[in-house]
């Protein structure tokens, strides 16, 4: 299972509507940030789902060496994914919250942290009912509201599927339950 952003979805979708298969110029919905136009470009190049090629117009270049610009173009495998060959799951709203699950591809549950640690304590908090709040894992480890996110972010890149949703106007993050 490919994991694919919402930017990434639209790049790709918007390339294999066109003759060329360009993903520039980017679809006027994706606004004018083309740092993170660049990033996903990258990232869908990395992934094998978009390549690389010459082109001759600076407008459907997104890198240059010298006189040489090169513009990205949709893949087989882009092709093969948006036909339905592969199962790309984007981040999705539903059910009041996010759920980013990166291991919904490996069979295998995520390695437990050490017992005793930080890490440990926070993954029982997300584990109880209700999850927590950016606050609540402030108090118990300690940490400022940016070390707390990150170790979120650190949890979901080792496996863990949390969800977010706001209660009563606070954001809450829990571990999903095991199937």
């Amino acid at each position: 299972m490919t994991k694919l952003t919402d930017m990434q979805l639209v790049l790709l979708s918007t390339a294999a509507a066109r003759d060329d298969g360009s993903l520039l110029p980017p679809a006027e919905s994706l606004g004018t940030r083309f740092d993170r136009i660049r990033r996903s470009v990258q990232a869908l190049i990395d992934k094998g789902l978009a390549t690389e090629f010459t082109v001759s117009e600076q407008a459907k270049s997104w890198r240059h060496d010298d006189d040489i610009f090169y513009g990205v173009m949709i893949s087989d495998a882009g092709r093969q994914l948006l036909d339905g060959g592969n199962e790309a799951t984007a981040p999705s709203n539903g059910g009041g919250g996010k759920t980013r699950d990166a291991a919904a591809g490996s069979p295998d549950a995520p390695a437990a942290p050490r017992e005793n640690t930080k890490a440990a304590k926070l993954v029982d908090l997300l584990r109880r009912e209700g999850g927590a709040s950016i606050a609540d894992i402030m108090a118990m480890t300690g940490w400022l509201p940016h070390t707390s996110r990150a170790a979120l972010t650190g949890l979901r890149k080792k496996g863990y599927a949390i969800s977010s949703g706001k209660t009563e106007g606070v954001t809450r993050y829990a571990i999903a339950a095991e199937a």
